[in-house]
Parts: structure tokens; C-alpha cells; sequence
């Protein structure tokens, strides 16, 4: 296996390239110098730096992982080191992570056709809550909460990975339209209304169904249909819960009924009326991740 010098700095090397994205690719790599750690290289490529600028998710990630740094908390990514150089107008940003093994869509697939046991689900959920409530508590949202964002490590630590689009909270943050992947997006974000720290504990709710399932609970491939899925699931809301600010009108055909406490058959009193409180279709009456944690399905034997 080739393993060449980080042009960005000799501090790591690259070992094996693990992802690609929109604006440049991850790499997994090693201190040359040190403990000699594994670590994550997250290299982005921005073309005709300096007159563009730094795109600014890119600056808002490293200032809100920055910000978390301090607290060194376990189920937040840490951001170990940030190197940039430019080259023939190109600046080169390098993110250095700790190194984790996989992601939770990964783990879920390697699951077993049985399915996870209830014990391997709730230290998942209680650690994912845990870190939401870190960033909740500290005002951030993260905004693209999915499985592919979420880190397991081979010790079973999860971690809360790629700020991109996080932010900092202010009342009602205003809307941006890719804000969290399609399947895992709330429905005020759907309905192009303001949203809140909730709109992460949708996806944790999403989330919270996957690990029962083996599989996205709404796989659904244009808003349209999503919300519609959704209201297959939690009942068709009523009118005065439906945003004002909303520039889809409220419509009885959406779906039928008020929807049933057992979100999913299959799951016991206990995780149904968990998961039914993290996909409330109101936002502001949706579970925090602080009162998640204390819901008796995690707290209980």
C-alpha cells in the first residue's frame, strides 16, 4: 500500500482514501510523529482561493468544532489538528479527526438478520443523546443528523461526526433548504418553515426506529411522498398544529386519521411511546434529548 506525506503538513500520513464528497475526500491516516495514532483526513479542495474566500459551512464547522473542543466530550468527533496551504491558487484545507472504525450505517449492516439485541440499541440511543444534549445545551444544532454522521467505534463509542451544516442557535433559525438528508428530515423542514433544536430529535427518532428495523423507517425519494409516509406513521396532524409560516397549505389529503401510540408494531409500550415523542409532527411539544435520556425505556433495566 502506498502512504505518501499529507501535502498539508508532515505531521500525518495517508494511508487509504475511505470517502468522497461534494467539495474533496476523507482520508484515514497516521501521526508520524508521537503515539503514532491513527486519525480521520477530512482534505478539502477550494479552487481559486484566495479571491473566493473560504466557503463558509467550511469556516462554520471548524469554528463550532473549535468551540466543542474544549469540553472534550465523548460522543462529539474530536478535531485534533486544522492545516491549510495554497498551491497554484488552490487553497487546501486539511481537518484532522480522530480516527473511528465505522459508521453507524456500516454497523447496521454488519448487524445480524435477527437484529440488535434491546441492550446494544438503548447504549447507542443513550449515547447519541448524550451528545445531542451537549450540543443543545450549548446552543448548537446540527442539522444533518443521520446514520452516515454518527461514528461507532470498534469499543462501541458513538460519536456525532460532520458539522458542515451545524449552527449556532438563534430563535428560529431561518430556513435552508438542504438542511438534513431526506430521510431523516423533520417536517417543518419539509413544510419550509422555521425549526429548532428539535429538528434533531427527529432524526433521532429516525435513527432510534432504524436500529429496531435494519432499515430507513422513511425511505422515501421526494418531499411530497415524505411527508405523506410521514403521516402514514404518525397520524395526519391537526390544522393548528400545522406551521403558519408554511408556504404548503394545511390539506385533509395528506393522510387519514390521528395516527396510533404504537408507531411500529413490532416494538414494546415502552419504545413506541418513546419513539412517538421524538416524531411529534409539532416541534415545539417534540422530546428534548435531556428528557429522552430520562424516559424509563433507557433508564430501566
Amino acid at each position: 500500500m502506498d502512504v505518501y506525506i499529507c501535502p498539508a503538513t508532515d505531521d500525518y500520513e495517508i494511508l487509504v482514501e475511505i470517502g468522497e464528497g461534494a467539495y474533496g475526500k476523507v482520508y484515514k491516516g497516521r501521526e508520524t510523529r508521537g503515539k503514532q495514532r491513527l486519525v480521520a483526513l477530512k482534505k478539502l479542495n477550494i479552487p481559486n482561493a484566495p479571491e473566493t474566500g473560504i466557503p463558509a459551512f467550511m469556516i462554520r464547522e471548524v469554528a463550532l468544532l473549535r468551540k466543542t473542543e474544549c469540553f472534550n466530550h465523548p460522543n462529539i468527533v474530536k478535531l485534533l489538528n486544522v492545516a491549510a496551504i495554497l498551491r497554484n491558487r488552490t487553497l487546501d484545507l486539511t481537518l484532522v479527526f480522530e480516527y473511528i472504525d465505522q459508521d453507524l450505517t456500516t454497523f447496521l449492516a454488519s448487524a445480524p438478520e435477527s437484529g440488535l439485541c434491546v441492550e446494544k440499541i438503548k447504549d447507542v440511543m443513550r449515547q447519541l443523546l448524550s451528545g445531542l444534549d451537549f450540543l443543545h445545551t450549548n446552543m448548537l444544532v446540527h442539522r444533518d443528523l443521520k446514520p452516515d454522521n454518527v461514528l461507532v467505534s470498534s469499543r462501541g463509542e458513538v460519536k456525532i461526526a460532520d458539522f458542515g451544516l451545524a449552527r449556532i442557535y438563534s430563535h428560529q433559525i431561518a430556513l435552508t433548504p438542504c438542511v438534513v438528508t431526506l430521510w431523516y428530515r423533520a417536517p417543518e423542514v419539509l413544510l419550509h418553515s422555521v425549526y429548532m433544536p428539535s429538528v434533531d430529535m427527529w432524526s433521532a427518532g429516525c435513527i432510534f426506529a432504524e436500529l429496531f428495523l435494519l432499515r430507513p423507517l422513511f425511505r422515501e425519494f421526494s418531499e411530497a411522498r415524505l411527508l405523506q409516509k410521514i403521516f402514514e406513521v404518525i397520524g395526519l396532524p391537526r390544522e393548528e398544529d400545522w406551521p403558519a409560516a408554511s408556504p404548503v397549505p394545511y390539506s385533509s389529503t395528506w393522510g387519514m386519521g390521528a395516527g396510533s401510540p404504537h408507531l411500529l408494531p413490532s416494538l414494546s409500550q415502552q419504545e413506541n411511546d418513546l419513539l412517538s415523542q421524538c416524531l411529534v409532527f409539532n416541534p415545539a411539544k417534540r422530546i428534548s434529548a435531556s428528557r429522552a435520556l430520562a424516559h424509563s425505556f433507557l433508564i430501566g433495566p
